[in-house]
């Protein structure tokens, strides 16, 4: 009987010691580490501070980063929601084989590394990219695209679109066709039963798909690092800089926990609250 209550823990012990060690040690690492004094002479101390933190939510220029970060990471979520949901509609509505042709197209950027496809944008939106060739070919003229936010938003919004479409094609394939064409059937119009059966089904998805997009679209490093420039930093792009570059770890280790607190508290909020909006949706 003993041995037989010990069998969950033992089953679960090698997990739990990979994310300790993997997850939780660094973490815990990252934050006293954030806490030395640093010295630009003599490096970092063995003396602590709040010294960084203060820096950090004080100055206008990290104020300005983070802001830049939420707000891209924001309007990505939006934008792959928009688009991504009706193609997860339509690809749950699609036979074979045309279903597994779309649901590869849809999962085979994934397979591509993500500096590529940044390369890749930054190609075409480029002053002498296809973008810019074929808008002075129609007479519009050059538009500038690279290393602007339209240009970070972009190249995310084609990362990041298929964590959105396959949490709500996963969520939309228990719901069973046969209950909207009852409700069609039953007098209630395309839109009223996308709205009263589809969409509480959807939303479920949405909000999965949601959290990852918007995590990692606010911890992205590649994208806003090629595409935005110098000039445009996100917060992972100023953790780097205060890393690689100023050798000031304790500041760059703050500003990721500051990101990571940020992100941890606006997840957990819009959680709670799509998750109670859909629970009194679904009864």
């Amino acid at each position: 009987m003993k041995s037989r209550a010990l069998t969950p823990w033992l089953l679960v012990s090698p997990a739990t010691l990979l994310f300790l060690g993997l997850v939780i040690l660094p973490l815990i690492l990252t934050v006293i580490l954030s806490f030395h004094v640093y010295d630009h002479t003599t490096g970092i101390q063995d003396s602590f501070t709040v010294e960084h933190y203060v820096r950090v939510v004080t100055d206008d220029y990290y104020l300005a980063i983070f802001w830049r970060t939420l707000r891209l990471a924001f309007l990505t979520t939006l934008i792959c929601a928009v688009i991504g949901a009706p193609e997860a509609y339509v690809l749950s509505r699609m036979g074979d084989p045309w279903r597994s042709i779309f649901l590869l197209v849809i999962i085979g950027p994934l397979l591509v590394s993500v500096v590529v496809r940044a390369f890749g944008w930054s190609m075409l939106l480029g002053s002498t990219g296809l973008v810019n060739q074929s808008l002075r070919a129609l007479g519009f003229g050059s538009v500038r695209l690279l290393y602007t936010e339209t240009a970070i938003v972009i190249a995310l919004v084609h990362v990041m679109l298929p964590f959105m479409v396959i949490p709500v094609w996963t969520a939309l394939q228990k719901l069973d066709p046969a209950v909207e064409a009852a409700a069609l059937t039953l007098g209630a119009s395309r839109f009223t039963a996308l709205r009263r059966i589809v969409l509480p089904q959807v939303s479920l998805g949405m909000l999965s798909g949601s959290l990852i997009v918007f995590g990692l679209s606010a911890s992205a490093f590649a994208i806003p690092g090629l595409l935005g420039g110098r000039r445009l930093k996100m917060a992972a792009t100023v953790v780097y800089d205060e890393y690689m570059s100023e050798l000031n770890w304790p500041l760059g280790a703050a500003i990721a926990i500051i990101v990571l607190v940020a992100n941890l508290a606006i997840m957990l909020g819009y959680n709670r609250l799509v998750e109670t909006r859909a629970r009194r949706a679904l009864g």
